[in-house]
């Protein structure tokens, strides 16, 4: 009885999580004035793709999405190989300064020097409208995730970098032969991680980034959401239709569930063969402390 009630139990919440999602994608592909009457919830009932038509046809939505793929493959790969060197080093005892460098790495999970700061030192260090310097170099390191690292290499046993260490293998040796590949569940996990942070972030964009072909896709996307918006209050405030575009039927609210469609899509399509190394991953970097 308790393994079938535990089984409808997650079944239901299962449900509730996925449904959602699922009346996203029926109201994106439904007729956008039709979608206004409401009463949509497991299929479209005036099937189209007249929203994803108004989304795509900004020939930058394609640009964003070769910003956004690279920001998220370049800046996850580059993230993890920093910060599992650093953790390495620092899950070493016999490491001098160990303990000033944890301290030194821990405030700035705690503390942040604010916008206005961090937007003067780019600037001063030429990292503004740059590629490397606004998606790439700000998240080289990441010390939660070092942590997470540093967990799984002191779960590993001490005799295989002994060993390793007897056949003449140097410390980067050991790093990339022994034990990055023992480590493959925690590098899924934190590229996982990473991945969904990279693929969702604008807010860096918006601030220090002025040139349209170095705009990511959600910051392209927005705009067209703020775009639709302001012809919807135009179109309410002088009671008039202001088709900006005779082609397109669109309406603000069918724009933004096309639009959320387009963005989480692709991570959700990751999602499911990365999740086995994710729930292992995880849980090996929490065993310790």
């Amino acid at each position: 009885m308790f393994d079938i009630g535990n089984i409808l139990f997650f079944v239901l919440l299962s449900i509730v999580f996925v449904y959602p999602f699922v009346n996203i994608l029926v109201v994106s592909l439904n007729d956008p004035y039709d979608a206004m009457r409401g009463g949509l919830y497991l299929w479209p009932r005036e099937f189209s793709v007249e929203n994803y038509k108004h989304v795509l046809k900004d020939p930058q939505i394609y640009t964003g999405y070769a910003v956004t793929v690279a920001r998220t493959v370049i800046g996850s790969v580059t993230h993890v190989f920093c910060t599992s060197m650093f953790a390495y080093g620092l899950s070493k005892k016999n490491l001098k300064f160990r303990t000033f460098y944890s301290i030194f790495c821990f405030i700035p999970m705690f503390f942040g020097g604010g916008l206005v700061p961090s937007y003067l030192l780019r600037r001063s260090l030429g990292l503004l409208n740059s590629f490397w310097g606004v998606y790439i170099i700000p998240g080289l390191y990441g010390m939660w995730n070092a942590m997470i690292f540093k967990t799984t290499y002191s779960s590993l046993p001490s005799s295989l970098e002994e060993a390793a260490k007897i056949d003449g293998c140097s410390d980067f040796g050991t790093f990339f032969r022994i034990i990055l590949p023992l480590s493959k569940a925690t590098i899924a996990a934190i590229l996982l991680f990473q991945g969904v942070s990279h693929w969702n972030q604008w807010f860096d964009a918006y601030i220090y980034v002025t040139d349209e072909k170095l705009l990511p896709l959600q910051t392209v996307l927005m705009r067209i959401i703020n775009q639709s918006a302001a012809i919807q209050a135009a179109e309410a405030e002088a009671q008039v239709v202001l088709d900006v575009d005779s082609t397109s039927k669109a309406t603000p609210e069918s724009i933004r569930y096309a639009t959320m469609v387009v963005t989480i899509g692709p991570i959700i399509l990751l999602y499911p063969f990365l999740q086995k190394y994710f729930e292992k991953g995880v849980l090996v970097g929490s065993v310790k402390g």
